[in-house]
């Protein structure tokens, strides 16, 4: 799928978020009110590096603390938007000393033709090569944004500058919420990711729950029921 992508905005009233139903999978068979981002795609130099979990609905994370996804762009031949190499790591909740063996899952992640870099398929590495997924970025911005506006509306997001309109990064207060595509393993889900060891900002959390909410899908409404916080050793209290 296709879509002309703008390279401007003009923020408006602060506080909102606006977040994009999935492009590539259908939650509801009946739904065609699919709409195409306005906003552009964070660009690879944006994504690259780590992400701390702070939010899920995946059932996986409920037993487990300091998440985290490092992205990292592998080389490429002239692709645009290039593979991704895609670090998962975390810790058994129940390990509580703070030195609680840290495991990874390692994954390479490529870009679905037609989705405008919004989107990709996630493959594993070594015994995990026969696993596989589709995630995708619903919304991303940053908290220190004066006008914090993601989503589907050229005139009311935030424009982050750099090369060509592309996003720079920030003082590292960067969000990103994902959709993961549900898998013969796993449920469908979201999660809500934080440059920031700290983790996300209340008020930025229950923008995006309600941003979600606030989508046409049906089963990301019901989604946003379902978001849970995950222990971060880091996060001040």
């Amino acid at each position: 799928m296709s879509a002309p992508i703008a390279t401007h905005s003009h923020p408006s009233s602060a506080g909102v978020i606006r977040l994009h139903p999935p492009l590539t999978t259908t939650r509801d068979s009946g739904d065609d009110e699919h709409q195409q981002p306005e906003q552009p795609p964070p660009p690879p130099d944006w994504l690259a590096g780590k992400w701390h979990v702070t939010h899920s609905t995946l059932p996986m994370w409920r037993s487990k603390r300091n998440v985290s996804i490092t992205y990292t762009a592998l080389p490429n031949a002239g692709e645009a938007p290039p593979k991704i190499d895609d670090l998962v790591e975390y810790q058994a909740l129940e390990s509580l000393s703070g030195r609680g063996k840290v495991k990874s899952v390692h994954g390479v992640d490529t870009p679905v033709a037609g989705a405008n870099g919004w989107a990709w398929d996630w493959r594993g590495k070594g015994w995990l090569v026969v696993a596989s997924s589709r995630w995708e970025v619903l919304g991303y911005g940053d908290e220190d944004e004066e006008e914090v506006q993601v989503g589907g509306d050229a005139d009311s997001s935030p424009s982050p500058e750099g090369a060509a309109g592309a996003p720079v990064p920030g003082p590292q207060r960067q969000w990103v919420v994902t959709y993961f595509a549900k898998t013969l393993f796993t449920p469908a889900g979201v999660d809500l990711y934080s440059r920031h060891p700290d983790g996300l900002r209340p008020e930025t959390v229950d923008a995006v729950k309600k941003a979600l909410a606030g989508l046409a899908d049906e089963g990301m409404r019901k989604l946003a029921e379902g978001l849970f916080e995950i222990q971060m050793d880091a996060r001040k209290n």
